[in-house]
């Protein structure tokens, strides 16, 4: 990822600086979020992807040179992310250091989608209240990439709760692990932040095994899966000690997350289950394909409104708990 510049000497020790970008970033996602009419970054992120995906299978190049184009499609969407920050924030560095605070808190409050994700469980969850399922699965097909017309309620809060337990890694903790990150090695967290979150995006638009995205996407979603991999099974950790039964959530995670093929999803998605005491996983149907996800965690209970408000809830509770822990690893007070 590229490297940050050191930050607003004129203000603040960078550490100061540095927690209060990241801590600023994090209230305004909490009181904002993403407001849906705005262009977001990772639009213009997916822009990019997608054009020159169409422009590699345009050539039909085989599957040894789309692999190549796929490395290549990694290093240039990372290195053009990062880069395009970096230069922005620069710009804002010499016009005044105030420009450049407010630059790299916005730019980091558009990495985390805590918000985001709260708002997208809450209008499906609203119409469910209602009795009114055609919207709620309307509503749902938005957000999940499964067939959701034919869905019950039962199947309908099933993959609500799934979709808030997988993006909990990649769409909330670990930006703000890479934030954190950025910050101890004097760097920008804004710059690491959106790093993190271009390889986040090339997994989710061509990491796939299925064509065409089988070969043009392999190298996003094996760089994708070893970032994701600490914050991951970090979050684990954590989800196990919030909810007072570690040892459980990790040796229900060490049974049941190594059957999802993905290498972090299920890990994330299984520690959810485990500690709220429902199972996640089952049948889906994709385009009309059906397929069969490994279950995980154990039916103690039915997954309800109330479980999908106790995960959202557990999730803020991480996240506040990363941003402590981010303070005292930064070394602005000890520990």
């Amino acid at each position: 990822m590229a490297a940050g510049f050191e930050p607003y000497r004129e203000l603040a020790s960078p550490r100061l600086t540095t927690a209060g970008v990241i801590l600023a970033a994090a209230f305004l996602d909490y009181r904002v979020g993403d407001p849906p009419t705005w262009l977001h970054p990772v639009q213009v992120i997916g822009w990019g992807i997608h054009g020159y995906c169409r422009w590699i299978w345009a050539r039909q190049l085989g599957a040894r040179a789309e692999k190549v184009a796929g490395v290549v499609l990694v290093f240039g969407t990372v290195l053009m992310t990062t880069g395009v920050v970096w230069l922005l924030l620069g710009v804002a560095q010499r016009g005044h250091p105030v420009l450049a605070l407010i630059g790299q808190t916005i730019l980091l409050a558009s990495c985390l989608a805590g918000r985001s994700l709260r708002r997208a469980a809450q209008e499906v969850l609203q119409p469910l209240a209602r009795g009114d399922v055609p919207q709620a699965r309307l509503t749902l097909s938005r957000y999940v990439g499964r067939d959701t017309a034919q869905l019950d309620v039962p199947e309908i809060l099933r993959a609500v709760l799934e979709t808030v337990s997988e993006n909990a890694t990649d769409g909330v903790m670990a930006p703000l692990f890479y934030a954190w990150l950025g910050g101890m090695l004097g760097q920008s967290p804004a710059v690491w932040a959106f790093g993190y979150k271009a390889v986040s995006t090339l997994d989710s638009m061509v990491g796939y095994r299925t064509p065409p995205y089988t070969h043009l996407g392999w190298a996003s979603a094996r760089l994708e899966d070893g970032l994701t991999w600490l914050p991951c099974r970090l979050l684990v950790v954590t989800v196990g000690l919030l909810s007072g039964k570690p040892f459980y959530v990790w040796r229900i995670c060490r049974r049941d997350a190594p059957r999802d093929p993905s290498p972090n999803s299920g890990w994330s998605e299984c520690c959810y289950a485990a500690s709220l005491g429902v199972q996640l996983g089952g049948v889906n149907t994709y385009q009309g394909v059906v397929k069969m996800k490994p279950p995980l965690g154990e039916p103690l209970r039915a997954i309800t409104p109330a479980v999908v408000q106790q995960a959202l809830a557990l999730t803020r509770r991480c996240f506040l708990t990363w941003l402590g822990l981010g303070l005292v690893g930064l070394g602005v007070f000890p520990g």
